[in-house]
Parts: structure tokens; C-alpha cells; sequence
């Protein structure tokens, strides 16, 4: 069922845009409200919930499950502390209208966990994505001279890299955007080089980079001028759902 547009800044998150909208309706459906603590933010900084038919909450991290939903800002400790006090139990009824006709509304005890473990595959997911596209810079020589020459957007690094390799191509970076002397360095992300290395099908990928340059292979995400930064900010938000909702503010 098609969302009214003027119920588009809420909890509810079927999104819908009406062919010849205007800027500032497209400006709000992009907008969610969290269940939680009522703010309302951009919808890719949120994480959605969605319900199966028998009533069961379950993580839906891309938005892309049908039906009503429910958006959470990243933040585990609010969430769980939520569970604990039953305000979420609480938020999910109204968010959900008391679930599918039928069904009792229900959750998993390991909801974060799963939350956790959603946003990881989604992450991962991402990074395949964008190194088909021709967006992803790998091996330590080639990305430290890449990102010397202020080629790469975005700089990441396994939970497991050893600083020492951390703080070469974080200088190679600031070097190359123009910060050198801030302190600004790449994110270690919470996955480790073995997760990383069978997302993307190469062995022991420690480092990577998503490039600030056209990938220009294939008909994906190299196939316009504009697509390296819409890569990095992809990828980007990716990262920082995951890192903000396991507490873990990425460096900026």
C-alpha cells in the first residue's frame, strides 16, 4: 500500500515517492523517526526493523522488507536497555499496530546480536559490490600510492592490521587529501582480515580503499563521473551504522 506523503517522517517505513514530487517532499521521506528516543534523523543513519507474518521482530538493515517497520537509532546499549525496561516491547506495539492479525508480536532475546550480525553481512555485501564495480583498492604498495597521490576516498582497515601498517597508510592518506599534521586516519573496522578476505575473494586483505577516482569497469557503479563518490559514501554509511551501534565512533 502506497505510504500518504504526509505520513513520511515517522516510524512507519513503506517509502513511496510519487513520480513529479517535489524537493522538499523527497527531503522528508528521507527522513525516519526512531521509536526509541523520538528523534528524527536521515533514514540511512537508522536501522530498520521489520515483521515476519507470525508476528516475529526481526533486523532489516537495507529497508527492503515489505510492510510497516520500525526505525532504532545505532546505539546497542539504548536498545538493550529498552528490552530490559519493556519501552521497546511498548514502541514495537504502536510502530506495528500490534502485529499481523492473528500473531503475537514477539522478538529474540538476541535481537542486538542479530542487529549486529545484519549489519555486518550488509557491510560486507557493500564492499563485494563495490570492488565489482572497480571502486575497491587492495595490497599495501599500490593503496599507500593510491592514496599518496589523493586517489582514495575512504580508507579502511581489519580489526587485525598492525598499527605500524595502520599508521603508514594513514599518513599516505592525509598526505594525499591535503590533512597533513590533523590526525585524521582510516577506520579499523570491527571485522577481521579473514571476514574481509572471504567477502571479497582475496587472500589476506588487511587494507583497503574505495577509490576517489571513476572505477570505470563494467556497467555498475564506474559508469558515471559521480558514482566514486557515491561509492565512498555507500560504503561509508555502511561503516558507520555498524561501528556507531556497537559504541565504537568512527575517526574523523
Amino acid at each position: 500500500m502506497r505510504t500518504p506523503h504526509n505520513e513520511c517522517v515517522s516510524s512507519d517505513t513503506t517509502e513511496q515517492k510519487a513520480p513529479g514530487s517535489d524537493s522538499g517532499s523527497a527531503k522528508s521521506c528521507a527522513e525516519r523517526r526512531c521509536v526509541l528516543s523520538g528523534a528524527t534523523l536521515p533514514r540511512e543513519e537508522l536501522i530498520r526493523l521489520a515483521i515476519s507474518p507470525d508476528g516475529e521482530v526481526l533486523p532489516d538493515p537495507q529497508g527492503k522488507a515489505p510492510g510497516r517497520g520500525a526505525w532504532i537509532a545505532p546505539d546497542r546499549a539504548a536498545l538493550e536497555t529498552a528490552m530490559g525496561d519493556g519501552h521497546l516491547k511498548k514502541a514495537l506495539m504502536r510502530a506495528f499496530k500490534g502485529g499481523p492479525e492473528g500473531a503475537k508480536l514477539s522478538y529474540s532475546d538476541n535481537l542486538p546480536q542479530q542487529i549486529a550480525d545484519a549489519l555486518n553481512r550488509t557491510l560486507l555485501d557493500r564492499l563485494g559490490l563495490e570492488l565489482r564495480g572497480g571502486n575497491i583498492v587492495m595490497g599495501s604498495a599500490k593503496l599507500g600510492e593510491h592514496a599518496r597521490s589523493g586517489r582514495i576516498a575512504l580508507l579502511l582497515h581489519a580489526s587485525d592490521s598492525s598499527e605500524d601498517g595502520r599508521k603508514k597508510l594513514d599518513q599516505a592518506w592525509r598526505v594525499g587529501t591535503d590533512q597533513e599534521g590533523t590526525g585524521v586516519r582510516g577506520n579499523v573496522l570491527p571485522l577481521d582480515r579473514e571476514a574481509l578476505s572471504v567477502a571479497l575473494g582475496r587472500e589476506n586483505v588487511v587494507h583497503l580503499g574505495v577509490s576517489a577516482q571513476n572505477g570505470g569497469r563494467g556497467g555498475g557503479f564506474g559508469s558515471s563521473k559521480s558514482a566514486p563518490k557515491l561509492a565512498s559514501a555507500r560504503v561509508g554509511q555502511a561503516v558507520t551504522r555498524l561501528t556507531r551501534f556497537l559504541g565504537n565512533d568512527p575517526p574523523t
